[in-house]
């Protein structure tokens, strides 16, 4: 832990110059002082706020940031195309104290060391912007709560440190606090924060202002601590199934759609089709020719929420410059473009599955209208906006993922990487802007919090709290009914609505590192992750397609300890108080 408390100052140089006392570019990086960071005859406060956004920078991103890979290719969800790829070892039991995948472990202490030194340090700087330097400290306590609730969601409870900054010489000997002690101290700060924190993070026209979009705005406190209060009463660390836990959950996720109902925040799910992804010409075939219009608006709508630079349904995103890094990672592999594609991620069929048909049924129960030899026919549109299947077209032409088509070359079975495991290609984030041969820079924002997680958030912990009331209903066929999914049936059970909001996480968080959470928080990764993952394999004669399920990859989940990450081997070694997670 020792050399994670004492990361520089320099780390907020990243975001642009310094003013007046520019420095050069050979200056030793631990030379850097308070001084010039926070100047004490700096009124606008310049370099101390780009030292805050340099903690901004610590945010988590979801965007193939595991060797290349998305985290939910751990899952049931999807695959790694290469069969070594480290994030597989999440279902294959191949993590260890000395191999963590996933380690944020430093950089999220760094965020706190760093979030210590603003804190410390902010009043030396004349700032002569009304209310300006309330608003920092406040998002600076809630950059550190995001940091320690990054931390406990993988670890358990983790050290607090308070406002402590440790020095380089200083040995650390610091005890973990206990998970509900962690719990009530991130609560304790974004509400402290709260009352500091701009109030709606838009202009009066409703459209996000540009200088405060991606900041922690109180909506976005208010968020988070819905969803580490979800988290607090799920089962993995509610074992009583205390309801005062989910009825607090409950609580903190309907504080959010009160203050939207009363204007306070103009938070809304997204109901345009801002892009045009798909036309009725291009999805032709997908769904029924008489609904096909509809159906393309509701496909174009879900998809404008991950590929619109700013939006009303994104609470709290993670910013990034325009790029094509998705593209180039997630293209199917037959896409030779200026960087070879990459296919990276495999969805599963255990998730092609789950998409209902667009009646609301699953594909097995009876009455659905699925045809085993149209498979990807007059599905949820979710699922053409999430998973790239043989047929749906994109960029110049349809994708073929049969055995031997361009880009399943090889075919099912035959390589270890470099094409997909599964028969699937991931499309979620994916930009439609390109031509078949060149890539296009394009906003690619990672939504870390968007408004449906609250509705979802809120539909969870009530059902469990009290049941499937009304408001449960309302909050679930909200998110349905977005995309144009029949409202779900009246007289379910508790245990039903548990399911039913599963699944509508399932489908609509597709790739946004909720599965990974979920099925760790709920106790169900030992159920989901021991066994078979499959695919599908195509097979192409006399110019028609046929499909079978196929084994695509054989998972194994520890219930004894894999619900918790081990602690980093070097932080037990060099930390005496620090105490490993059980069986680890």
């Amino acid at each position: 832990m020792k050399k994670y408390f004492i990361v520089a100052f320099v780390s907020a140089v990243l975001f642009g110059t310094w003013g007046c006392k520019k420095l050069s570019e050979d200056t030793p990086l631990e030379l850097i002082g308070q001084e010039i960071i926070f100047d004490k005859t700096d009124s606008l406060g310049v370099n101390a706020e780009k030292f805050l956004n340099s903690i901004y920078a610590g945010l988590p991103n979801g965007n193939n940031r595991i060797t290349n890979n998305i985290l939910d290719a751990g899952t049931d969800d999807a695959l790694p195309n290469a069969v070594g790829d480290a994030v597989q070892y999440f279902s294959n039991d191949g993590v260890s104290p000395s191999n963590v995948v996933d380690n944020v472990w430093a950089k999220n202490y760094a965020n706190i060391r760093k979030t210590n030194i603003f804190l410390a340090n902010i009043d030396i700087v004349p700032l002569n912007l009304k209310g300006y330097k309330d608003r920092w400290k406040a998002e600076a306590r809630c950059l550190r709560a995001m940091s320690y609730f990054e931390l406990i969601k993988r670890w358990g409870g983790v050290p607090l440190i308070g406002d402590k900054v440790f020095t380089a010489e200083e040995t650390i000997d610091v005890s973990r606090n206990t998970y509900q002690q962690c719990v009530a101290y991130i609560v304790s700060e974004l509400d402290a924060a709260m009352p500091y924190l701009l109030t709606a993070n838009a202009s009066t026209n409703g459209t996000f202002a540009a200088n405060f979009y991606g900041r922690f705005g109180r909506g976005a406190a208010m968020a988070l601590k819905s969803r580490l209060l979800l988290y607090a009463a799920s089962p993995l660390n509610n074992t009583t199934n205390d309801l005062t836990k989910w009825a607090s959950a409950a609580a903190a996720a309907k504080a959010v759609m009160d203050s939207v109902a009363a204007a306070k925040f103009t938070y809304a799910l997204n109901s345009a089709a801002t892009t045009a992804h798909y036309t009725t010409t291009t999805l032709a075939g997908v769904a029924p020719s008489a609904a096909l219009a509809t159906y393309v608006t509701n496909v174009n709508k879900f998809l404008s929420v991950f590929t619109t630079a700013s939006n009303n349904e994104i609470i709290l995103p993670y910013m990034a410059a325009s790029n094509s890094t998705v593209e180039v990672l997630n293209d199917p592999v037959g896409y030779t473009r200026a960087s070879s594609s990459s296919g990276k991620t495999n969805p599963t069929q255990e998730l092609v599955n789950e998409y209902e048909m667009t009646n609301g049924k699953l594909i097995t129960e009876t009455g659905s209208g699925y045809v085993a030899t149209n498979p990807y026919y007059d599905r949820d549109p979710r699922f053409p906006a999430t998973i790239t299947f043989d047929g749906l077209y994109w960029l110049n032409r349809k994708v073929q993922t049969y055995d031997g088509g361009l880009d399943r070359p090889f075919g099912y079975g035959r390589v270890t990487k470099g094409e997909t495991r599964t028969g699937y290609y991931m499309r979620k984030f994916m930009t439609s802007n390109s031509s078949g041969t060149s890539y296009s820079n394009y906003p690619h924002v990672f939504p870390i919090i968007r408004y449906a997680e609250i509705l979802l958030n809120y539909a969870e912990a009530q059902n469990e709290a009290v049941g499937p009331d009304a408001s449960v209903y309302t909050a679930v066929n909200a998110i349905r009914g977005r995309v144009g999914m029949p409202a779900l049936p009246a007289g379910l059970t508790q245990t039903q609505m548990r399911d039913k909001i599963r699944h509508e996480r399932r489908v609509e968080f597709a790739f946004e590192e909720h599965r990974f959470w979920d099925i760790r928080r709920w106790k169900i990764a030992a159920t989901v992750l021991n066994g078979t993952l499959h695919g599908v394999q195509g097979t192409m004669a006399s110019g028609v397609v046929t499909y079978k399920t196929v084994d695509a990859a054989t998972t194994k989940f520890d219930a004894n300890k894999g619900y918790l990450y081990p602690i980093p081997l070097n932080e037990v070694i060099s930390n005496k108080s620090m105490v490993q997670n059980p069986n680890w």
